[in-house]
Formats: C-alpha cells, sequence, structure tokens
C-alpha cells in the first residue's frame, strides 16, 4: 500500500440496497475531510447514487465530485487496485461465499483493512484458512460481520464482561428481540448459506485444526435447546447464526473473558407455539434450500437489491439482552436500536470502517473479531451515533 493511500475509505457495491443506505450513512456522517468513494461494476449506476447523495445533502459540495472507481468482482486485478489505493474497503456484495473472496485476498495481500457484513460462517471460516496468515504479515484487518450480524452480540458481550470481575470463569447469555423485516440479498445469502450445510461443517472443521489451542483457558459456545428463560418471562430458542460464533473468538482471543468462559445465543420467544412453530419454519426453509428448484423459486420472490420500504424500516427495532454472572456478581444488560437488517447495519459498517481508518485502536492483524479490532473505541462510536448500550442490573 502507498504510505499515503488516495482514499480513506471505499465502500463496494454501493448500489445494492445495503450499499446504498451505507453510502447515505457516510455521507450523513463522514467527518469533514473524510476522503471516500464509491466503487462497483456499473458507472451509470454509481453515478445515479453520488446524484442522490448529493441530493440528500446540498450542503456537501464535495459529494458532488465522490470518485467513482470501477471494480468488479470477477476481475482481481481491479479489486488489487482499489485495495492498494485506500486504506479501508467496506463491502456489502453478497453472497459472500459466491463472490467474496477476490476482495478479501487483495486486502490481505496489500495490508488494507477490510469490513464487511457476512453472516456466512463458511466464507468466514474459509477467508482465516486461505487468507489470514497473508493478513497478519501485512498488517491488514480482515473484520467480518460488522452488521447485525455480530455487532451488537459481539460488543454487547464485552460490554457485559466489562461489568463482571476479572480473571474468574464467567457465564453470559444473549437474547435477540427484533420485528424486522428482509431484503432480498439477505434472503439470497440465507439461502445460499443453507444449502451449504456440509462445506460449512468441513469448514468448521478444517479451521478449528489450524487455529493455535489455547493454553490454560476455556471458551465454549453450546447450542442447547430450547429452554426457559424465567427472568425474561420467555423461551429461549438457540439462533443458527454466526453470532456465537463471533463471540467464542473474541472470548478466545481477549483474556477478559476470563479462564473458563460460556456464552450461548437465543432469541427470546413469548409463547412456546411461536417459538416451536420458528423451529418449524427454519427447519422447512433448510431443507428447501436444499433443492435448487426450491431454492430459486424462493429467492425469486425477493429480489437482491428489493428490500423493506423506509415506512416498514422506521417500524423497526431490535433488543438484545445479556445476563452475565461470575465471581458472585450478576449484570444485566442491553443493546438496542431501530431497523437492526439495513438502517442499524448500514451505520454499524460505517461506524466500524470509520474507527478502522481514524480511531487510535489496539495494534492488530489477521481475521479480526469487531471487539477484538475495535472493542471500546467502536462501542463509543455507535452510542454517539444513536445505538444503545446499558446496564439493567447489577448485583450480587
Amino acid at each position: 500500500m502507498p504510505a499515503t493511500p488516495a482514499h480513506d475509505l471505499v465502500l463496494f457495491g454501493a448500489t445494492g440496497f445495503t450499499g446504498r443506505l451505507t453510502a447515505r450513512y457516510l455521507a450523513e456522517h463522514a467527518p469533514p475531510g473524510c476522503r471516500w468513494a464509491l466503487a462497483g461494476r456499473n458507472p451509470e449506476k454509481l453515478a445515479a447514487v453520488r446524484a442522490e447523495l448529493a441530493a440528500l445533502r446540498p450542503d456537501r459540495a464535495e459529494l458532488t465530485d465522490l470518485p467513482l472507481l470501477p471494480a468488479d468482482a470477477d476481475d482481481p486485478a481491479s479489486l488489487r487496485r482499489l485495495a492498494a489505493d485506500t486504506s479501508v474497503v467496506l463491502t456489502t456484495v453478497g453472497p459472500y461465499i459466491r463472490y467474496g473472496e477476490p476482495l478479501v485476498a487483495a486486502c490481505a495481500e496489500t495490508g488494507t483493512d477490510y469490513v464487511d457484513l457476512c453472516g456466512e460462517p463458511e466464507f468466514v471460516d474459509t477467508m482465516y484458512l486461505r487468507h489470514h496468515a497473508t493478513a497478519e504479515r501485512t498488517g491488514a484487518r480482515l473484520v467480518h460481520a460488522c452488521g447485525f450480524d455480530s455487532v451488537p452480540h459481539d460488543l454487547g458481550v464485552l460490554y457485559t464482561v466489562e461489568h463482571l470481575p476479572e480473571g474468574v470463569p464467567l457465564r453470559v447469555d444473549g437474547y435477540v428481540r427484533t420485528n424486522a423485516s428482509f431484503s432480498g440479498g439477505t434472503l439470497a445469502s440465507a439461502l445460499e448459506a443453507f444449502s451449504r450445510g456440509r462445506q460449512t461443517l468441513a469448514a468448521a472443521r478444517e479451521r478449528r485444526r489450524a487455529e493455535p489451542r489455547l493454553a490454560g483457558r476455556r471458551v465454549w459456545v453450546p447450542t442447547g435447546g430450547v429452554r426457559r428463560a424465567p427472568l425474561l418471562d420467555a423461551w429461549a430458542v438457540p439462533l443458527p447464526t454466526i453470532d456465537a460464533q463471533i463471540v467464542g473468538r473474541s472470548a478466545a482471543a481477549l483474556e477478559r473473558y476470563g479462564p473458563d468462559f460460556r456464552y450461548r445465543h437465543a432469541a427470546a420467544v413469548r409463547q412456546l407455539p411461536v417459538a416451536l412453530g420458528g423451529i418449524a419454519g427454519i427447519a422447512g426453509v433448510l431443507a428447501l434450500a436444499q433443492v435448487p428448484a426450491a431454492r430459486r423459486a424462493l429467492s425469486a420472490r425477493l429480489a437482491p437489491g428489493e428490500g423493506p420500504s423506509e415506512e416498514r424500516r422506521a417500524r423497526s427495532t431490535f433488543s438484545v439482552r445479556f445476563l452475565g454472572e461470575g465471581g458472585g456478581q450478576r449484570v444485566a444488560t442491553e443493546v438496542s436500536g431501530g431497523d437492526p437488517g439495513y438502517d442499524e447495519t448500514a451505520k454499524m459498517l460505517a461506524e466500524s470502517a470509520l474507527c478502522l481508518a481514524f480511531d487510535d485502536l489496539p495494534q492488530t492483524s489477521g481475521q479480526l473479531t469487531t471487539a477484538v479490532a475495535m472493542g471500546r473505541p467502536l462501542i463509543d462510536r455507535l452510542v454517539a451515533a444513536g445505538l444503545t448500550f446499558r446496564v439493567t442490573h447489577h448485583g450480587v
């Protein structure tokens, strides 16, 4: 990477549904003097996004001349040129298992920081196996899952742990509630991941063999079954998402999580029939995703680039409650905000990139989690941006 790259940030995939929201967030909140650009394969669509941003913020004349950079997921050379002249790349281009690796490779090779919205365990594990060592050598920070997967959960557990004693075994349970809808891109990524169960398990096994063993500490993230969560007056339904894995990797990397750390991740559902119905629904989609024709039919119901309206997103909220205990202390915390999948995800992705670009952070490199790469500075950014991190109970 040049000593002074031409750009602080480049957003790749700015013409997609979440990409446009991220571009709007940056237009509103990028600090003065931030040198950022839009990148993608269609110059006409990029120009249209730039015109939308300039109309949104006519007081920011620089948006009229926002650089538009040619880059294509099928053209690794274009991605290497992009990465080589940028400090941080944000990408919303998924499914990542299909389109994501060339950009990760380019960033790892050029020492460029990278953030994405990936919730696909197979992709994250495969990128660790193929590019972590290179990124460690070049100084690149590769941070996956910088949206609703998995920022509220990863940073929420870190926030909870900070309110518990040090040097003792810790137990934390996370409970998710949301009323949000989802976009075509999210549906496509989920169906792609569901259809690749065998490959996902194989990548996870290979990563476990490759990762160094923890010495003198234990971290475990059991799935378990449906259970009662009496303190929340709800049923806890285990979630088949990447979030618990991300939390576990943060705990393995940071000694602050104690000598013996356990995390469980679940949806909080008031009524047992609703919980069981949700499990049956997920099982049904998982089964259909194994059949190519059924997968195409499901995906056609909501095309990539389409998503919930602004009015629908305005009614959407999320809350993640954490119950932690250790050393004779108990703490209850909460991370909450508005529409999780899009408005808040765009905020989380953009603030993650701004944090890497401009904040004083620990010296790290390789594939990292948000808690390890950014931690408290990113929490502070998100609170300033409108998300809530709060302690609801602290005692014995």
